[in-house]
């Protein structure tokens, strides 16, 4: 990264830039082996006492001594960033072949439509969800702005309400973007609030995801001709997906996890059937507005490397289409490796991450 200006390294941030994404090289004094300096690139949560706090795009916070700082700047918000091999639409194409532009904002609010918690309560304008536990998403915290009260207040009023539940309490906080919550993953950082689970965020234009499936493997006759789409999943869908009793393998489990995959504002599930009648693939798409939401998408390991995957997601692509959506999204955990490199061939890039902070039993809220 480039930090001279004259011929000279300079810092040229101060404590008025805390908020502000920035980019920072300090001294190390390692000794042999160890680079003399490293670089730092997030936003700057704090500057207190001589201390720098950074936190970075993943939601580690590293902490620099004033005194060690070399160079520093601050920088641009980044934009959505393609992995390697991944093509850009020219930008003269139409919108719904042109890479969307989105703040993090939109796409957190999206996505919680998407995939709606059973019970809600507002703080501010956090919202705090509960769904008898199934999936984090639909049981954390969602802290989109102010919630109305201090920083300890909130934590011990979500931690009651949480408790009253018997679910753990959990935050779920974004990052990477002009407008994510790197501040608040510092402070709860501090907190002794854990972080797991650590997911990107990734969009693409939905029209070239819908001719993917003419190039699958598996697409004699067409994508959707081998893709079942239907309002509700169907017993054999819920077979392959066997993850709506993982906490608890109630039936009121089950119910509350089918409020879950079937909410949001239009709900489509695919499945794809092998030639021995059993599932082989399935995936679920929610459409709101502009947006295309896709998830859930698994193949049965007898049928993988088949196409399958590329056929359910350009059969759903194509639904949404018809809906009128333009856009799409999903959410990917950052250590799914084969699954990162599966959405980079269909196009998508990196928007912004996310990942849960979760309070330690005996920890401060």
């Amino acid at each position: 990264m480039e930090f001279l200006a004259g011929g000279r390294a300079e810092v040229r941030i101060t404590r008025a830039d805390v908020g502000k994404r920035v980019s920072v090289r300090r001294l190390t004094g390692g000794g042999a082996g160890v680079p003399a300096f490293t670089d730092a690139v997030g936003v700057l949560t704090s500057w207190d006492q001589g201390v720098l706090s950074i936190t970075r795009r993943s939601g580690e916070t590293v902490r620099i001594e004033e005194t060690s700082l070399v160079a520093a700047k601050v920088v641009p918000d980044r934009p959505a960033t393609a992995r390697y091999g991944a093509a850009h639409p020219p930008s003269g194409e139409p919108a719904r072949r042109r890479g969307p532009a989105a703040t993090a904002r939109e796409l957190q609010t999206v996505a919680a439509r998407g995939w709606p918690a059973v019970e809600t309560a507002r703080l501010g304008e956090w919202t705090l969800r509960a769904s008898g536990g199934f999936t984090r998403r639909a049981n954390s915290v969602l802290p989109l702005g102010d919630p109305g009260v201090p920083l300890e207040t909130a934590l011990e009023q979500i931690g009651q309400w949480y408790d009253e539940r018997g679910l753990p309490p959990v935050i779920v906080v974004a990052t990477g973007r002009a407008d994510t919550d790197e501040r608040l993953a510092a402070e709860l950082a501090e907190r002794g609030w854990t972080d797991e689970r650590h997911t990107t965020v990734r969009i693409a234009a939905l029209a070239p995801l819908a001719d993917t499936g003419a190039d699958a493997p598996g697409s004699a006759g067409g994508a959707p001709s081998r893709v079942t789409l239907s309002r509700e999943p169907g017993a054999d869908w819920l077979a392959l997906y066997n993850r709506t009793g993982e906490a608890d393998p109630s039936e009121e489990a089950a119910r509350t996890a089918l409020r879950v995959l079937t909410g949001g504002p239009s709900v489509w599930f695919a499945t794809v059937h092998g030639a021995d009648g059993g599932t082989a693939a399935i995936g679920r798409l929610v459409v709101d507005g502009r947006w295309a939401g896709f998830a859930a998408l698994e193949v049965a390991p007898a049928a993988r490397r088949q196409g399958l995957a590329t056929l359910v997601m350009a059969a759903l692509a194509e639904r949404a289409l018809e809906e009128g959506a333009s856009a799409a999204y999903l959410q990917v955990e950052a250590d799914n490796a084969g699954a990162l490199a599966f959405y980079d061939r269909l196009g998508f890039t990196d928007h912004h991450g996310y990942h849960y902070r979760r309070a330690l039993p005996g920890g401060r809220r």
